[in-house]
């Protein structure tokens, strides 16, 4: 914990987070995600206002994004569970890699420098963008996903992804997923459930990579998770959700992909901005 924090600052903290909270739900409800790639840039500014060291602060928002998506990922695999949406199969040959790529991507945030993990998110991030701005849903680069080796790859990059960018893998999954032809709703249902295992093992592997930097941690933190982060943001968030979802019933798929899009690319050029400066 930061050293002579005061109530007031704790406070503040508090406020910074729930305003947060509010801006991140209404964006998730409006591009109808669960949010990591939203929540990371967020948190970015409100740790950033906080005075919280660039030493730790990108690792501290994505490991307390990962805590924050715990919860929503469990309720969607379940939801799509019930309605037959999840290819089990997959899940099966994959969660193992995943979680392996998940404790990679631990270790590179307990000691790699923070510009690391935001050259990743970059990158991820831009590819993303590039897919839902140019990509076509008839793209393919196969007819039928790949053989074991292949899904083991699969998991352990969709581990790794998600563990240097603070989400659960859904936005990758679902573009690997597409492009191997599996229906839309079945690629979305398999790709929450495979988020369950990557976002409880990215929380835990953050908690545990941020020990030892424990001292410049904001107040109430364990590790890289954010505890007041993650109590205050996880609910108002999915109260606002419905907000941004009635807006979003008002603009075409399209729209939405093409706004998603260029707010990645806005992110991305902060971050850029950030590695330059």
């Amino acid at each position: 914990m930061i050293a002579g924090v005061s109530l007031n600052e704790i406070m503040l903290l508090a406020a910074l987070i729930g305003v947060a909270g509010v801006v991140t739900g209404i964006l998730a409800g409006l591009f109808g995600i669960g949010g990591g790639a939203l929540i990371v840039p967020v948190l970015y500014e409100v740790f950033g206002a906080f005075g919280v060291p660039d030493a730790v602060r990108f690792q501290l928002c994505v490991g307390t994004s990962l805590a924050i998506i715990v919860p929503t990922n469990v309720l969607s695999f379940r939801a799509h569970r019930d309605r037959g949406a999840v290819n089990m199969d997959v899940v099966r040959a994959s969660w193992v890699a995943a979680i392996a790529g998940v404790a990679a991507g631990s270790a590179i945030a307990a000691f790699a420098p923070a510009a690391v993990l935001k050259l990743a998110f970059v990158v991820v991030a831009g590819i993303i963008a590039a897919k839902l701005l140019l990509g076509r849903e008839s793209w393919r680069v196969a007819d039928a996903l790949p053989g074991r080796t292949g899904m083991l790859g699969y998991g352990f990059t969709v581990g790794l992804c998600s563990s240097l960018m603070g989400i659960s893998g859904g936005s990758i999954s679902n573009m690997i997923l597409s492009l191997h032809g599996m229906p839309m709703h079945q690629a979305v249902g398999t790709s929450a459930a495979l988020g369950v295992p990557i976002t409880i093992a990215g929380t835990i592997g953050y908690m545990l990579a941020g020990l030892r930097l424990q001292e410049l941690m904001p107040p109430f933190s364990v590790g890289f998770i954010s505890l007041i982060g993650f109590v205050l943001m996880a609910p108002i968030s999915s109260l606002a959700a419905p907000f941004g979802a009635r807006l979003a019933h008002a603009l075409s798929k399209r729209r939405l992909e093409v706004a998603f899009g260029c707010f990645l690319l806005i992110v991305c050029a902060r971050f850029i901005a950030s590695l330059l400066g």
